[in-house]
């Protein structure tokens, strides 16, 4: 493909992608995957080189473009190379035409810039929400030990906080290894690993996950364990949870047990473990703003009403929590969000309806001191954005 061909291949890409995050659609790189399925005569550097430009302009944009042309456009605004390739002529994009929209170039949607967590919220944070995420994985202690994890991946480095982590190049094939195949290791980034670690799970306790969604956290938690206890991996999406089975069963975790929640009737399903846990962890469903390294077009899918939702639904969930921590239990709040009501003033709130509650820091490497909780940041911890929150149940 020439030059020119490839803009107009992004710009069909981008209209996908920006009309999918209206919707609710597939995800981008899922568009980008069916785009070259039907494509066959798009080489590897054809792909690698179009693939490129579609995300350098969906990290551009903050706000949701008008159309794949104006993000492109705006792309081309500080790149004369690719402002030439709009000329009209074959497959080529159209050529410029005078006053026609060009998307303008921001961190976040407009609507949210004073929703961040001050500790977020300076530019050079913002920028670095943009910045691509490095590939971490996790050593499952189950299976072997950092030394051998390290043997098997000698180009990777150890991960700055985590102490089973491990820091490789993205683009990494992880899954394509041995070391992965048999358990030994897991993709998750260095926030996520601190999150369990924030639990202080250890071997004999009864822990409930209780949003697991696909098992991450509850595969580290049972490591920590060493697979002795019960630990109860919940959600309300059956197949969130049925992607865990396999997961769980290469990594050698025998102690996690799945239940399928009903929505607002959470404790009828987990009426034997009320005031039973030793530690809850809530992982709730969020904003994502702190995972925009990895999924940047997700800026163009958060709404306001979305937010609120999200806001309330987290409330309810860490209600729910609390009923089930036995006397002088744990309980873990996180988020991978950078926002203020789904942060501290999440917590605060928390606080407030839970008076008997005692907060307490977190003990985990890293991050910042942020009401009641830390935050990690991409800039300043190198991890994906998260806030945690961790509480003492009255004894």
């Amino acid at each position: 493909m020439r030059p020119a061909a490839r803009v107009q291949a992004a710009i069909e890409l981008l209209d996908q992608i920006i009309e999918a995050a209206q919707t609710s659609g597939a995800a981008a790189d899922t568009l980008i995957a069916r785009y070259f399925k039907t494509r066959r005569f798009a080489g590897s550097g054809d792909r690698r080189a179009i693939r490129e430009l579609v995300y350098r302009a969906i990290r551009r944009s903050g706000e949701r473009p008008t159309s794949g042309r104006a993000a492109l456009l705006g792309l081309a605004e500080d790149d004369s190379i690719l402002l030439q390739l709009f000329g009209g002529e074959g497959h080529a994009a159209g050529a410029l035409i005078a006053g026609e929209p060009i998307a303008a170039a921001s961190a976040a949607p407009l609507w949210l810039k004073d929703r961040f967590d001050p500790l977020a919220a300076g530019e050079d944070e913002q920028a670095a929400l943009l910045d691509r995420a490095p590939l971490d994985i996790r050593v499952n202690t189950l299976r072997g030990t950092l030394a051998q994890a390290r043997a098997a991946f000698p180009e990777a480095e150890p991960s700055p906080l985590s102490p089973t982590g491990l820091r490789l190049a993205d683009g990494y094939a992880v899954e394509e290894s041995a070391a992965w195949q048999a358990g030994l290791v897991e993709i998750q980034d260095e926030g996520s690993q601190l999150i369990a670690l924030a639990t202080g799970a250890a071997p004999g306790m009864r822990v409930v996950d209780l949003c697991a969604g696909a098992g991450g956290k509850a595969l580290a938690l049972a490591a920590m364990m060493d697979g002795k206890g019960g630990l109860h991996a919940c959600d309300t999406d059956r197949g969130r949870l049925s992607r865990m089975v396999p997961r769980v069963r290469r990594a050698g975790a025998e102690n996690i047990e799945t239940h399928l929640l009903n929505p607002n009737r959470e404790l009828e399903t987990l009426g034997e473990l009320i005031g039973q846990a030793d530690i809850v962890l809530v992982d709730a469903p969020c904003s994502g703003t702190g995972t925009w390294r990895r999924n940047p077009e997700a800026r163009w899918r958060l709404t306001p009403g979305r937010l609120d939702r999200l806001v309330k639904l987290q409330a309810h969930i860490l209600d729910v929590a609390a009923d089930l921590v036995r006397p002088g239990g744990v309980l873990v709040y996180a988020v991978c969000s950078l926002l203020t009501e789904e942060g501290r003033a999440q917590a605060e709130a928390f606080a407030a309806r839970r008076s008997a509650f005692v907060s307490e820091d977190p003990p985990i490497p890293g991050g910042r001191p942020a009401g009641a909780g830390r935050l990690l940041s991409p800039r300043h911890d190198r991890t994906d954005g998260f806030f945690i929150a961790r509480w003492r149940a009255p004894c």
